[in-house]
């Protein structure tokens, strides 16, 4: 009787079949990037003047080592952030803002294109405190923004041509400030 031999299986293509995979998978998958904050740097040479701004134009924020904010020298939660923001950037102080809804507090913004916002930290505020605090400021703005869009123009903000966004941005323009961090 004659013994029949073991077939093999010919594995020579097999690594350029895996190689070939590989190169596929690498070539094809789309990898995910943080975009982070998008933060305008200040110039690298400060004015020797610096301009004086009113108090009544600056919403301070102060937050401590235990992620505790203090807002104008109050006490405040986060889910309040944005409407105190909101209400301090359309105050209308100065009574000339033809497209502000806010209460004309004489202590609070002039009007719209001169209120700063600034966020003074400690050192050992969490990253994720700092984030929500830019995330309510940043809706903050884009809500007034919403608004004055459906008001001046009736359609939403995104939809409107680069001229009127601009126009939009000038009447409120994202201003914060952000002073050294505080020594805890």
């Amino acid at each position: 009787m004659a013994r029949r031999g073991t077939s093999e299986i010919n594995a020579g293509s097999m690594a350029d079949i895996a190689f070939l995979l590989l190169i596929f998978f690498l070539v094809t998958t789309t990898m995910d990037q943080d975009t982070g904050i998008q933060v305008q740097l200040p110039p690298s040479e400060l004015p020797d003047d610096p301009p004086d701004i009113p108090e009544r134009n600056l919403f301070e924020i102060v937050v401590n080592a235990n992620n505790d904010m203090l807002v104008e020298d109050e006490y405040m939660e986060i889910e309040d952030l944005r409407e105190a923001a909101k209400a301090f950037i359309d105050n209308n102080g100065e009574g000339s803002c033809t497209y502000c809804n806010g209460n004309q507090d004489p202590k609070s913004s002039d009007k719209p294109n001169e209120a700063i916002l600034s966020i003074a930290l400690d050192n050992s505020t969490t990253y994720d405190m700092y984030i929500t605090i830019r995330n309510e400021l940043n809706a903050a703005y884009r809500e007034l923004r919403e608004d004055l869009s459906q008001t001046l123009y009736g359609k939403p903000y995104n939809d409107l041509s680069e001229d009127e966004r601009k126009d939009i941005e000038a009447k409120y323009p994202l201003v914060i400030s952000e002073p050294k961090p505080l020594q805890s």
